[in-house]
C-alpha cells in the first residue's frame, strides 16, 4: 500500500519561489505522470517527495504518515534518475547489490531479489559486465533495477528516457509498463514529453510555472482541457488555438471569414479564443468554397498519416491532418474548414475553458 498526500506544498531556493502551493493525492498503485515544460517544477517536486530537498512549507503524508523530517533512507521511496548514476567501478550485480546490502538484507536476500529484479528487466546475461559495456537502455534498466532490488513502497523515475534515442525510448517505456503492471508498486514519473505521459499514466499532472494547471487520466486531459496551456501542451501535433470575434451566430476571423456554428459558450459578443485539433480540420484547394483562408507552410510526411500546416491571416499556425497522397505546396493559397463539434471554447482574457 502506498498513498500520498501533498497538502500546500511550496518550495524557495533562496528569493527564488519554484512551487506554489502543491495539492495533490496519489493512490496506491497509481501511475502517475508529472508533465510540463522545463522548468516548471516537476523535478522538484519530486525531490521534495522522496526527501532529497526539504519542503519550505506544506506537508508531505504517506500512508497516513507525515514524512517532511523523514530521512530519504526512511521513507520506503526508491529513485531512478535521469543520469542512470550507476558507479563505474561495479558491474551490473554490484551496483544492483549496494542499495540492498546498505538496507541490512542477508547474503541471500539480496541474492533473490537481484535474480527476481533482473528476470524481470531481463538483465541475466548482463550481471557481470561493466555499466562502459552497456547501451544507453541497457544502463537504464539497470538503474531501474537497483531501485526494485529495494522493494520500495514507490518509485520516482525523473526523466529516465531523455537521454535515450527514439527507438530505446519506445523500448524502454514498455518496459516500464510492464513493469508497473507486474509489480503493482506506485509509480510516480516525470518527463516533458507529452507522448510519454499519455502512454504510460493512468492520470497526468500538467503543471506550468510551479503550479498544478489540471490533473486527470490522459484521455480526460486530451478532450476536455481546463485551460489553453493544457490544451496547447497536450496532443501532437498540438492543437491550434485561434484568436476570433464571438457573434450572435458563430465567430469571425481576423481576415473577416466567418463561421455560423449551432453552438456557443454563454457569453455577450466580442473576443473568444479557439481550439481545434488537427482532426477536426479540412483542407480545399477551391478558393471560393466556405472557409477560413490560409497558405501552406510545410508538410510532415509520416507514412500513414500527412499532417499539412497552413498559416492564417493572422499568422496563427494550423495543422491538419491529411492523408499521403494529398500534396500541397509551400506558399499555396488553400481554404480550411472546420467540425463545428470539435471546437473548444476559451476566454480570451484568462484561457480557461468556456462550456458552449
Amino acid at each position: 500500500m502506498a498513498r500520498l498526500s501533498l497538502r500546500g506544498i511550496k518550495k524557495s531556493f533562496k528569493t527564488a519561489n519554484v512551487l506554489h502551493g502543491i495539492d495533490l493525492d496519489i493512490g496506491d498503485r497509481e501511475f502517475v505522470v508529472f508533465v510540463g515544460p522545463s522548468g516548471c517544477g516537476k523535478s522538484t517536486l519530486l525531490r521534495l517527495i522522496a526527501g532529497l530537498d526539504p519542503i519550505t512549507e506544506g506537508e508531505f503524508v504517506l500512508n497516513d504518515q507525515r514524512m517532511n523530517d523523514v530521512p530519504p533512507s526512511k521513507r520506503g521511496i526508491a529513485m531512478v534518475f535521469q543520469s542512470y548514476a550507476l558507479y563505474p567501478h561495479m558491474d551490473v550485480y554490484e551496483n544492483m547489490a549496494f542499495g540492498a546490502r546498505l538496507m541490512g538484507l542477508t547474503k541471500p536476500e539480496v541474492e533473490a531479489r537481484i535474480a527476481e529484479a533482473a528476470r524481470m528487466l531481463r538483465l541475466e546475461p548482463l550481471l557481470k559486465r561493466y555499466p562502459r559495456e552497456l547501451s544507453g537502455g541497457q544502463r537504464q534498466r539497470v538503474a531501474i533495477g537497483r531501485a526494485l532490488v529495494r522493494k520500495p513502497e514507490v518509485f520516482l523515475l525523473d526523466e529516465p528516457l531523455s537521454n535515450l534515442d527514439a527507438a530505446l525510448r519506445s523500448e524502454v517505456r514498455l518496459e516500464i509498463a510492464r513493469l508497473h503492471r507486474q509489480i503493482g508498486g506506485t509509480m510516480i514519473y516525470v518527463t516533458h514529453d507529452q507522448v510519454e505521459a499519455m502512454t504510460l499514466a493512468d492520470r497526468i499532472v500538467v503543471m506550468n510555472l510551479g503550479r498544478i494547471e489540471q490533473v486527470g487520466a490522459p484521455r480526460e486531459l486530451y478532450e476536455t482541457p481546463a485551460n489553453t496551456f493544457v490544451a496547447g501542451f497536450i496532443g501532437s501535433p498540438k492543437m491550434a488555438l485561434v484568436n476570433v470575434q464571438k457573434t450572435s451566430d458563430g465567430i469571425t476571423f481576423a481576415g473577416g471569414d466567418t463561421l455560423a456554428l449551432p453552438r456557443l459558450p454563454a457569453m455577450g459578443d466580442g473576443p473568444l479564443k479557439i481550439g481545434v485539433r488537427p482532426d477536426a480540420w479540412s483542407l480545399s484547394r477551391d478558393l471560393a468554397s466556405p472557409g477560413i483562408a490560409a497558405s501552406v507552410v510545410y508538410t510532415e510526411y509520416l507514412g500513414e498519416n500527412a499532417f499539412v500546416y497552413t498559416r492564417l491571416t493572422d499568422g496563427t499556425l494550423v495543422g491538419v491532418r491529411t492523408t499521403p497522397n494529398e500534396l500541397y505546396e509551400p506558399d499555396e493559397s488553400v481554404r480550411l474548414s472546420v467540425d463545428p463539434v470539435a471546437i473548444h471554447y476559451f476566454s480570451a482574457e484568462d484561457g480557461r475553458r468556456l462550456p458552449a
